[in-house]
């Protein structure tokens, strides 16, 4: 039984957070959210949760929930997210700063046994190493969205040195499921498949990526909280199987025998970065089974849009 926090609770992974949580009945689960990139459609419709539209980035604004809630845990995944959009609007991604400092200044104020922070593959920059492992010093990304994800990990650490904070960061590779917006790279391929429309690629396609399904996310995040693991610690969260932008889309057209052609046009100035692929060793450890393979997760996908 416990109290829990999930601040940007209506995004693609916290909101399958918040739906795990509410299984058991006995979780008290409160969703933050501005919906300014959420949505209030993600959000579990159970008892045991409360939505609340509020600011983390504003002070004034989460000061009521902390003093009416007595929070055990606290999950800090709200951010600006999106290359495009974080690229369109860097002013706004590095005020989410004020919000990892408003949920850390409120939490250690009153009695939060430990928080979660949703960090970022982003914060390893061009990599220098494959796979990216957790003891790997970041900071060669110039983008303010992985300047944030690392200031952000900074404030947890100092959180934790100064005031005795537990913390976990997490930093989450690429995870897709069923409400993650078009805006991500398997939705917009697997949505043109389906209507056999063309499929475009940023550049050559020759970039990589890795894929999580979500409930492998949400699996390793609570099993972190619940059986005391990566405390004080940073955890990669993803899928360690490699592929390029390119097969990907080939990947999609064959499992849903679609007709589409793919398209490649101009590269993103930047933000594409080559390669991403984490050592997720720690993530299989706390998991304890394998993780769903890309193949069985598009196809749930599908499944999912075949049935809405």
């Amino acid at each position: 039984m416990a109290t829990i926090l999930i601040a940007g609770g209506a995004g693609n992974i916290a909101s399958a957070l918040a739906s795990k949580f509410a299984e058991d009945e006995n979780n008290t689960v409160v969703i933050l959210d501005n919906l300014l990139t959420g949505d209030l459609s993600k959000v579990p419709k159970a008892s045991n949760v409360t939505f609340i539209k509020a600011d983390v980035n504003n002070y004034n604004d989460i000061v009521p929930v902390f003093g009416r809630y007595n929070f055990d845990y606290v999950f800090h995944y709200a951010a600006v997210v999106g290359v495009k959009r974080t690229l369109e609007n860097p002013i706004l991604v590095l005020q989410d700063i004020e919000g990892i400092k408003n949920i850390l200044s409120l939490s250690k104020n009153s009695g939060v046994k430990r928080v979660f922070y949703s960090s970022s593959s982003e914060v390893y920059g061009e990599p220098f190493e494959i796979p990216q492992n957790e003891n790997t010093t970041p900071l060669n990304s110039r983008l303010p969205y992985a300047i944030v994800k690392n200031v952000g990990e900074a404030f947890f650490r100092s959180y934790y040195q100064e005031y005795g904070l537990e913390y976990t960061i997490f930093r989450f590779f690429n995870t897709y499921g069923p409400n993650q917006s078009e805006d991500f790279v398997i939705p917009r391929f697997l949505k043109s498949a389906l209507k056999n429309e063309p499929i475009t690629i940023y550049g050559d396609g020759k970039q990589t990526r890795s894929f999580c399904y979500v409930d492998d996310n949400v699996d390793t995040c609570i099993k972190t909280m619940i059986s005391n693991s990566c405390v004080n610690d940073v955890l990669n969260v993803g899928s360690d199987i490699e592929i390029s932008i390119l097969d990907l889309a080939r990947q999609i057209i064959a499992i849903t025998n679609s007709s589409s052609e793919i398209r490649h046009i101009e590269a993103l100035e930047e933000g594409d970065m080559t390669r991403r692929c984490p050592d997720n060793s720690k993530m299989r450890s706390i998991l304890k089974r394998d993780l769903i393979s890309l193949n069985d997760g598009i196809n749930r996908l599908i499944q999912f849009y075949e049935n809405r």
